[in-house]
């Protein structure tokens, strides 16, 4: 295996890899927050990057919630990424960004499990792309 430069390609196959460098932002912030009273209140965390603790009021099997994120640092071309941390109890969660826009962006999780999810879950998450 072999490491590339940015810009260099390697053709294997006909299946072309570009490699991209990725940098940390040095202003670069990370917060929490918990959410409240149910699983579709909104939050507000202004950083590029941290953890939200949802409610953990029952969210049935098969059932899904969204919450907005107001965030000042999210851009309407900003790539927010999510993932499930911890905290399911019960359920089998998935979580993903079904919309963003200048100052915010919306976290849709499911509970694809058979039975309800009764626990706080931990979702963190990451804005790429953030000037």
């Amino acid at each position: 295996m072999s490491v590339l430069n940015k810009g260099n390609r390697l053709n294997n196959r006909r299946t072309e890899i570009v490699a991209q460098s990725f940098t940390t932002n040095p202003a670069a912030t990370t917060s929490t927050v918990t959410q409240i009273t149910s699983r579709s209140t909104g939050v507000t965390l202004n950083a590029t990057a941290g953890q939200i603790t949802t409610d953990s009021t029952s969210l049935a099997a098969a059932a899904e919630a969204s919450f907005v994120v107001t965030n000042a640092r999210c851009q309407a071309k900003s790539v927010p990424v999510v993932a499930i941390a911890s905290g399911s109890t019960g359920g089998v969660l998935i979580a993903g960004v079904s919309a963003v826009a200048d100052g915010s962006f919306t976290i849709t999780y499911s509970n694809t499990g058979a039975s309800p999810e009764t626990g706080a879950s931990v979702i963190n998450f990451v804005l790429l792309g953030v000037e």
